[in-house]
């Protein structure tokens, strides 16, 4: 005879099975959304940081 019953071992793979369900499904919404936002590129036609624009 074992320490424990064949039933205690099923009754922690079943809690263990439905645990990994529960914390699978609240963290699926996260999952799709970015990490970062995409970073936006400023236009062309006004100077970087610490530029200026050229003399015409």
């Amino acid at each position: 005879m074992g320490l424990f019953k064949p039933d205690l071992y099923r009754n922690f793979g079943i809690g263990f099975l439905i645990g990994a369900l529960l914390v699978g499904a609240s963290l699926a919404p996260n999952l799709t959304t970015d990490i970062a936002s995409p970073a936006l590129a400023a236009p062309a036609d006004e100077p970087s940081q610490g530029e200026s624009l050229p003399a015409n």
